[in-house]
């Protein structure tokens, strides 16, 4: 019996330092270690031996297992060792190349041009104030002088989600949330999406205005030229010049269309500016009474001017760009000239 102990030993050995991979040992040790394992079968031979060299002859056999197992658990943590020094070889860094900078993003043009637009009305005194995208007839139409038979309805496609609760189609109806709130005077701004039924190279179903309203004592029409002579020389330049065109909005009286030098040939005419030296950006007016005594302003005391323009209109303008579907194709080709 100590014969094949010994015997086994020097297999298990042998065997062990010839293996060269963990695959190759994890054979080993099921062959000499495992449920069928010679060493286990050495133990269930000890049945066969007298009973007083039993006690003997186990413990060399459960010595040999330890043994074995020791050495195995050294094979492996030495395999191991290789495999990691193998694995650090093929991937060593050149600390010395230089590092891959990640793209950076940037602000779409249309928030550089909000942010500009609200930073030059904030320098004068506006508020920026904001309502919700999901409107009521009355504050939409209603309140700003456009009744359900009005034929200025027609001027634009809304949205309706019932027959009382639409998309709002301009941001006028914040001006009328504000003056439910606040007395006189009230000066604000009111940015935020709009929606109409239009889609073509310079309409979009969805785009972006910013609504204007001033009102206070004295508040005349010339309050309304000096307030937008100064934001078109801040946003296009100091020699930019303003036309004022008489137009109709139900919601001012009188009500004028605003045109700006042509920002490409500076008024001389080009082909942008239909060769007229203009371009038009925005309308405006002097608030109709009719709107500020919905509100329970006294029209005696008080009166207002009030202004819109696209911020995509602007932006074209600005930028030069002919496409306003550009603003919403999300190609990185466009929006990475604006970094």
């Amino acid at each position: 019996m100590e014969a094949s102990i010994q015997a086994v030993r020097a297999r298990a050995i042998e065997e062990c330092s010839q293996v060269e991979n963990l695959e190759e040992l994890q054979q080993l040790r099921v062959k000499f270690l495992g449920k069928k394992g010679e060493v286990t079968q050495l133990l269930r031979g000890l049945g066969g031996i007298p009973a007083e060299q039993r006690p003997v002859v186990g413990q060399m056999v459960n010595n040999l297992k330890s043994e074995l197992e020791q050495l195995y658990d050294e094979k492996q943590a030495q395999l191991e060792r290789l495999i990691q020094q193998k694995r650090l070889q093929e991937e060593t860094l050149d600390i010395t190349l230089p590092g891959r900078m990640p793209r950076s993003g940037a602000l779409h043009p249309l928030t550089l041009v909000l942010n500009e637009i609200k930073q030059i009305f904030i320098a004068m005194g506006y508020k920026v104030v904001e309502g919700p995208e999901i409107e009521t007839d009355y504050y939409n139409f209603e309140a700003l002088n456009i009744p359900k038979d009005h034929p200025a309805r027609d001027m634009q496609d809304t949205f309706y989600i019932t027959e009382d609760f639409l998309l709002r189609s301009q941001t006028s109806p914040v001006q009328i949330h504000v003056m439910e709130r606040q007395e006189p005077p009230v000066r604000i701004i009111a940015p935020g999406k709009v929606y109409r039924a239009d889609s073509d190279l310079t309409h979009s179903p969805m785009f972006h205005q910013v609504e204007g309203l001033l009102v206070d004592e004295g508040i005349t029409f010339a309050d309304l030229k000096g307030t937008l002579q100064a934001f078109a020389e801040a946003m296009f330049g100091p020699e930019t010049r303003t036309r004022f065109r008489p137009s109709y909005f139900p919601f001012t009286e009188p009500s004028a269309e605003v045109d700006v030098s042509c920002i490409i040939c500076r008024g001389r005419g080009c082909r942008v500016c239909s060769n007229t030296g203009w371009l038009e950006i925005l309308g405006s007016g002097m608030v109709d009474p009719r709107v500020l005594a919905k509100v329970g302003y006294d029209v005696d005391k008080v009166s207002g001017f009030a202004f819109g323009m696209g911020i995509e209109r602007i932006a074209m303008l600005k930028y030069g760009i002919n496409d306003i579907r550009l603003f919403y194709i999300n190609d990185h080709r466009f929006l990475n000239q604006f970094r």
